[in-house]
């Protein structure tokens, strides 16, 4: 790097043009003005050896894994419990939307803790935008709950409940 000399400091006069105090080192490096290229080297070095170790990895495993081929080899083991039937069953659709309800409405839960860590900082603004954010949360959920999706009854079957 570069050594300047500092000069004496003296007052500026308003509406003069400030000079220069820093005066480079006579003989200084102009080379080191510049900005020092990084050498992309070890980061090559560093992604051939993690395709080596990766090659090698999966190259033992080819190697040294076993060869037996026998029926229960390819049967699905369960912590002891075997199976009974085929994994290929159909599932209610409604499993899957309450997982959606889930997962949707845990997620706005995040939002609302990430809001109520802030709370302070954020003022009566924060208060009224997440106030919005949850009426639109609460007028999703009673849209959903009159469309009858959080139902697991189909309407055939709460006729026949009702009678």
């Amino acid at each position: 790097m570069q050594e300047r000399i500092r000069g004496p400091r003296r007052r500026r006069e308003p509406g003069s043009r400030p000079r220069e105090v820093d005066a480079p080192v006579p003989g200084g490096d102009l080379e080191a003005e510049t900005m020092p290229s990084s050498p992309l080297w070890p980061l090559l070095a560093y992604f051939g050896a993690v395709i080596f170790l990766v090659a090698i990895m999966l190259g033992l495993s080819y190697l040294l894994g076993p060869r037996h081929v026998e029926p229960q080899t390819g049967q699905p083991y369960e912590a002891g419990i075997v199976p009974t039937g085929t994994a290929r069953r159909r599932v209610n659709v409604k499993y899957y939307l309450v997982a959606m309800f889930f997962v949707i409405f845990d997620l706005e839960a995040a939002f609302i803790f990430a809001w109520a860590v802030a709370a302070r900082d954020l003022g009566w603004t924060g208060y009224a935008e997440v106030a919005v954010f949850i009426a639109i949360l609460l007028a999703a959920l009673v849209y959903l709950w009159r469309l009858g999706a959080l139902d697991w009854e189909t309407p055939r079957q709460r006729g026949q409940r009702l009678r």
